[in-house]
């Protein structure tokens, strides 16, 4: 999929907007690159790489992402680093209550003014990791929303997922490599098993790198996560069973066997037969496995 409005082309000019007398209102769009830029110059905001701070300029691809969420009149919403409001501008007034979180006091300022006076809308100022979403959201149910860094992915997503009362469903633009890990199969880590154990993730589409700016050196993906009723774990075996693929994980190049035996403190032999018991080839790399393995490996082994 590509841009739909040209933004593979205008992605790539320098930053050169000057104040004019755009504001927020009926109209205006952030996802447009044009106005995106007279956005950020009228609030004095240059993007920080720091921050993960990458906007998204094609129309057309933050409508499929809406899409793709699946938000009802009736649904409960948290967007996450809304940014310069690419989809709060969509979402204000399309469902019952939308909270949205960001950092960056400047455009803070203009994501209040596009919600101005519309019932159910509030913005957080602050990091989204300092949030008490249970406060927010004391029934859980929401459904999540954003474009998630990379150095945030990982100890975010599992605190959503982790929280005693957790969304209906994520739908998150993350970077492509991330996305493959948690929805192809033979590319598994420890995050994507977390992820596993909660929901069941989907890729919905690949948004490449032009359709950001400034522009990202890695393509992206939204994926959707729905979250199961009930965690595939239960709470009590939680800790240990993320320590033991915590464990295997650290020592992804080597073969299955060799690395549960080490662990558990028994022969190669005995590990791969009780492996082999399990239908799993020893000489596996965990990456390989799926969550219905990882269980029964938990099952058979313990540290």
């Amino acid at each position: 999929m590509t841009p739909s409005n040209g933004a593979a082309d205008r992605s790539r000019s320098t930053f050169s907007g000057k104040p004019g007398e755009l504001t927020a209102g009926a109209g205006v769009d952030p996802a447009d690159f044009d106005q995106l830029q007279r956005i950020l110059a009228r609030h004095g905001v240059t993007p920080k790489h720091d921050r993960g701070q990458n906007f998204l300029i094609d129309p057309g691809l933050r409508d499929d992402i809406l899409e793709a969420a699946g938000i009802r009149a009736e649904d409960q919403v948290l967007e996450i680093g809304a940014g310069p409001g690419a989809l709060t501008a969509r979402l204000v007034g399309k469902c019952r209550r939308l909270v949205v979180v960001e950092v960056e006091r400047r455009l803070v300022h203009f994501l209040r003014r596009l919600g101005s006076g519309v019932p159910g809308f509030e913005v957080i100022e602050r990091d989204i990791l300092e949030v008490d979403l249970g406060h927010h959201f004391p029934g859980g149910g929401e459904v999540v929303l954003g474009n998630i860094p990379y150095y945030l992915t990982g100890v975010l997503v599992r605190r959503l997922l982790e929280a005693a009362e957790r969304p209906a469903r994520l739908a998150l633009v993350v970077q492509k490599e991330v996305a493959w890990r948690w929805t192809r199969s033979g590319e598994a880590s420890l995050g994507s098993v977390a992820v596993s154990v909660f929901a069941r993730p989907r890729l919905e589409f690949i948004l490449p790198a032009a359709a950001f700016w400034p522009v990202p050196k890695v393509d992206s993906a939204l994926v959707v996560l729905e979250v199961r009723d009930h965690p595939l774990i239960p709470a009590a075996d939680q800790a240990r069973f993320f320590d033991l693929v915590e464990s295997v994980f650290q020592a992804r190049r080597k073969q299955l066997g060799g690395t549960l035996a080490k662990l558990n403190s028994i022969t190669p032999d005995e590990a791969g037969s009780r492996l082999l018991e399990l239908g799993i080839d020893p000489s596996r790399r965990p990456q390989t496995l799926d969550l219905e393995e990882w269980v029964a490996v938990r099952g058979a082994f313990s540290q």
